[in-house]
């Protein structure tokens, strides 16, 4: 059958198409299951980041617990030093105590050697000690030419604190100088003075108690921070220390950015609300974990520590984690899809089982209901085919035609009445025994004959109703295994059908196709009215016909027939466009679970 459009019919093995709600409930249980399975990898991915945080927090921590021991130890050395150096007895200083005043001592001529430089350029003045002085913690910071006296200085002095302070700086180049550096000791400023080689000038740094206390404070930072340098490991990007005021007091490596002394995380630090703060953040291309901590001297918070810490083995722990994670999640739902699969596919098969016996069970009903129906119709129908059946025996015996060629067509038409009566009767009876098993009694037989006896009886039928019969069914025989009168009666009812089916002028054809893959072709095609899918789907319900006369069971008939046969039947149909019904046979001889009969 060449396709004109898609088979909407064919007698198959039921199938059950209606989806099952169950895999959709283990979907909704996978999909939790799925979703605590994630929150619970996420949590486990916030702990274990908690806890390598907790760990680089501790280390930070120890980091800046050895700066403050250290700082202290440096500043109790100086203590220790500079209280030794004040006594009468003289005591040697081992190189422990030399080490921090050495190193606060090329601090402050380090700064000297800076003055001097700008000295020697030019650009010094007075605004410029003032400046430096205070970024520095300076008290004074003078420059004395090469007659002792003050070219510039960082902050005028009162003459209360210096009496005769203006005839040292008005004195003699001998008594100015001197003068200057006597006052200073007698008011208890710490002060160095350094002279140009060359005798030309002379730069003076003085330093109260906050000065001294401040630059004590940042030596000791700086030499343990140097110290801390030369045993720590990989890991510390940078460490810096400031006091409460925001003066450096000690750094290493370059700060992300800089933060003042109101910054509120500073503020919360010094004045002890918050013990310590941590942060992630992103500097220079690497990840890292910035702590900020208060910093201790004397048990006393004395300012606060940032430090950065490298988040690299702790990032790649997190990352092989999440990447573990997401594997195991992507095997559950793999397995969750394939157990939902599984689910359906064994479910369906199940139902498809029960439902093909809920059909089965719903078909011997309506079978028995049509045998209730044949027993009661069928004495109706037996006494006017007696009655038929004795008026054409009457008529062959008693009105037979003398002329030989009328009496040749007479009898084969009375042979016809005959052999119809005989197969109504036929009908009846097995139309009374519907419901219960069947023997077919096969027989070896062109399909050609039955569907030429078939023509011949319902030619005139088609000649009245304006309906043309072609067949095709070529010149060779085509012989199967069959029940010749179910079989005819079969195919007497697909061609009546496609007969009704054409209202006015139309055609129906009738086609035999040689056996393929072991099966018969015989195609009835109409070009009538055609049916929907939805009518295809019904019309082999013995409870559906559109007929307003009869009880359609023509062809419900047929197709318990066909399927008695072990055959197949297709229906093609569009509206408006015709039908064409496919009968499929076996060629050769089949048991088909119901018991044949064959010869």
């Amino acid at each position: 059958m060449s396709p004109q459009g898609k088979i909407i019919w064919q007698h198959r093995p039921p199938r059950y198409d209606r989806p099952f709600m169950q895999p959709l409930a283990v979907a909704l249980v996978c999909a939790i299951f799925i979703g605590l399975i994630l929150t619970m990898g996420v949590m486990d991915l916030r702990r274990s980041d908690q806890t390598l945080v907790g760990f680089m927090e501790n280390q930070g921590m120890r980091i800046v617990g050895v700066v403050e021991r250290l700082t202290q130890e440096n500043l109790n050395t100086m203590i220790q030093a500079s209280q030794k150096a004040g006594g009468n007895v003289f005591v040697p200083l081992t190189e422990q105590a030399i080490s921090p005043q050495k190193f606060l001592t090329e601090k402050i001529v380090a700064m000297a050697r800076e003055v001097d430089i700008h000295w020697k350029t030019e650009h010094l003045s007075g605004n410029y000690l003032r400046k430096y002085a205070q970024e520095k913690n300076l008290w004074l910071l003078a420059v004395l030419n090469a007659w002792g006296d003050i070219a510039f200085q960082s902050r005028d002095l009162p003459d209360e604190a210096f009496p005769g302070k203006r005839a040292a700086m008005k004195g003699s180049r001998r008594e100015g100088a001197p003068d200057l550096f006597t006052r200073l000791a007698r008011q208890k400023i710490g002060f160095l003075a350094l002279r140009r080689p060359d005798g030309s000038g002379t730069i003076v740094i003085a330093l109260d108690q906050d000065g001294v206390r401040y630059w004590g404070t940042r030596v000791s930072v700086e030499k343990a921070i140097e110290k801390l340098g030369e045993g720590q490991g990989q890991g510390l990007v940078y460490l810096t220390v400031h006091d409460k005021k925001g003066m450096l007091l000690g750094n290493a490596g370059e700060l992300p950015e800089m933060w003042g002394s109101d910054h509120p995380l500073v503020v919360k630090i010094i004045n002890g609300t918050r013990p310590m703060e941590s942060r992630k953040v992103t500097f220079g291309g690497k990840s890292l974990l910035e702590i900020v901590a208060p910093f201790h001297l004397n048990e006393k918070i004395a300012g606060i520590v940032r430090l950065g810490l490298e988040r690299g083995n702790t990032d790649q722990i997190l990352a092989e984690n999440r990447r573990n994670m997401f594997v195991f999640l992507a095997f559950v739902v793999l397995i969750a899809l394939l157990s939902m699969w599984l689910l359906y596919h064994n479910q369906n098969r199940h139902l498809a089982g029960i439902v093909e016996m809920e059909r089965q069970l719903e078909k011997a009903e309506r079978l028995s209901s049509l045998g209730q129906l044949a027993a009661g119709v069928a004495h109706e129908i037996r006494n006017p085919l007696n009655a038929i059946s004795m008026a054409s025996q009457r008529l062959k015996r008693e009105f037979l035609p003398a002329d030989q060629e009328k009496m040749m067509e007479f009898e084969a038409m009375t042979g016809v009445i005959r052999d119809e009566i005989r197969r109504l009767n036929g009908i009846i009876e097995e139309f009374l025994t519907f419901s219960k098993s069947r023997r077919l009694e096969l027989r070896d037989c062109p399909v050609q004959e039955i569907l030429q006896k078939i023509v011949n009886l319902i030619s005139a039928e088609a000649v009245t109703k304006g309906i043309t019969l072609r067949t095709d069914w070529g010149s060779d025989p085509v012989v199967i295994p069959m029940d010749m009168d179910k079989l005819q009666q079969a195919f007497l009812n697909f061609i009546k059908n496609a007969m009704e089916s054409i209202s006015g002028e139309g055609t129906v054809t009738i086609s035999v196709r040689k056996p393929v893959d072991g099966r018969v072709s015989i195609r009835i095609t109409d070009t009538g009215c055609g049916m929907t899918s939805e009518e295809v789907d019904r019309i082999f319900n013995p409870e559906y016909t559109t007929k307003e006369k009869g009880l359609g069971l023509g062809l419900p008939l047929a197709h318990e027939i066909i399927r008695g046969h072990g055959g197949e039947i297709r229906v093609l149909s569009r509206k408006e466009s015709g039908t064409t019904f496919e009968v499929l046979l076996p060629a050769e001889r089949h048991s088909n679970g119901k018991g044949v009969k064959s010869e």
